[in-house]
């Protein structure tokens, strides 16, 4: 497999508006200006300078990338995956940037599964692409991708809201919900849990899940997103018709001690 090199940064730019003219901010685009949440991952702040900069603590300074496929599946902190999907999903960095860092930190500190792991899921992201580009609207349909009827959900809009509200009887899905609307953040972990549970322990609407996402994920991408719901829906790339997780066993492997849970619910 080739990878193209990475494009050198032009010497100069043209303005098509006055260079000394200050970029507007959100409140004075009438956005409210909500504060930081003390339990968020991180504090993301937006642009090419602010991704880089992660991108080189994440890798670099911290050295998280050496254990990643260890830590990918966490909850809670920072360190445990390498944050970079929201800047990713605007283009504040490319999916090239990030591969040649990881070659770069292959050759200068150490190449093992981790590393790979990491390359590897920016493939199944260059893979949910050529999903939509080969199916086009057809993500966005009940039926995805797969050559079926629509198949009819319960969609109790009451069972659908205490969901996004975080007020189900499972606390591990809870957690996960407030966080993401608290944040516009959630762990991968915490993705297929959730939408498994709102699928098929409510059997509720997969595609009403995907909208929810796509409201509030800060690092919303149309095509990982509904690519992953799709594939959750049993309605994507998966020849299995049902991949229900067991909710019990994932909270006692993932969050054995509650840590997260405690976390979000408290």
């Amino acid at each position: 497999m080739q990878i193209r090199s990475v494009f050198q940064s032009p010497k100069s730019i043209v303005c098509s508006w006055n260079s000394t003219t200050e970029l507007p901010i959100l409140t004075s685009l009438s956005f409210e200006d909500y504060p930081k949440d003390e339990r968020a991952v991180l504090d993301f702040r937006g642009g090419a300078r602010e991704a880089k900069k992660w991108m080189n603590q994440w890798i670099w300074e911290r050295d998280c990338l050496k254990e990643y496929k260890e830590t990918r599946n966490g909850l809670v902190g920072a360190d445990y995956s390498s944050k970079l999907s929201p800047w990713l999903s605007i283009g504040c960095i490319s999916a090239v940037e990030v591969y040649w860092e990881i070659k770069k930190y292959e050759e200068e500190r150490v190449a093992n599964e981790s590393t790979y792991w990491l390359f590897f899921e920016l493939l199944w992201r260059e893979f949910f692409r050529f999903v939509a580009r080969r199916y086009g609207a057809g993500i966005f349909k009940r039926h995805g991708i797969k050559d079926a009827i629509e198949r009819a959900t319960l969609g109790d809009p009451k069972t659908f809201k205490r969901w996004k509200e975080g007020r189900t009887p499972n606390a591990f899905v809870n957690a996960n919900m407030i966080e993401l609307a608290t944040t516009g953040w959630m762990s991968n972990r915490g993705r297929q849990n959730v939408a498994s549970y709102l699928v098929h322990d409510l059997g509720q609407d997969w595609l009403s899940g995907a909208r929810h996402f796509e409201q509030h994920l800060i690092d919303y991408d149309p095509c990982s997103n509904y690519g992953n719901w799709m594939y959750l829906g049993g309605v994507g790339n998966d020849p299995r018709p049902n991949r229900a997780f067991n909710l019990e066993k994932q909270a006692e492997y993932y969050d054995p001690d509650e840590t997260f849970r405690k976390l979000w619910l408290a």
